[in-house]
């Protein structure tokens, strides 16, 4: 595939995030996703990428990943995201302390036959749990 259909892929996977329909992932994201950052205690996979997804929708109801940037080399997609969020409940070490956030972030995918095959993602945890608990940042 080229590299502007690598990034349509990667806005699809994006937009059913967002819009919480993962079964459309099921059509973007290979069931055997390589994800070396998977949080302790989650599956791997496909199935672990959701369950991550589930868990912070339900701490974070109004969780979204915008897309700033996108740059594309063979089957390597790197994506410039800002996530924005309510920490309406308790979720993975943080509490729910009804404060917005927005920080900046990033994840990389290789596709391979027209899925995402493999995700690795940044993002500027410091700042996500100083608005959170209530900090401002520097």
């Amino acid at each position: 595939m080229n590299t502007e259909a690598n990034k349509a892929i990667v806005r699809r996977y994006q937009e059913a995030l967002n819009a919480d329909d993962l079964d459309a992932l099921d059509e973007i994201v290979a069931q055997d996703l390589h994800t070396p950052d998977m949080l302790p205690g989650f599956p791997t996979g496909l199935e672990g990428a959701k369950r991550i997804h589930q868990a912070t929708r339900a701490a974070w109801p109004d969780f979204r990943i915008t897309i700033e940037d996108l740059v594309a080399e063979g089957d390597l997609v790197a994506a410039r995201i800002t996530l924005s969020g309510t920490a309406a409940h308790p979720a993975f070490g943080l509490p729910g302390s009804g404060n917005t956030f927005e920080v900046a972030g990033m994840y990389f995918v290789r596709i391979a036959h027209g899925k995402i095959v493999e995700h690795r993602g940044l993002e500027d945890a410091a700042s996500l749990m100083k608005q959170i608990i209530g900090e401002s940042p520097p």
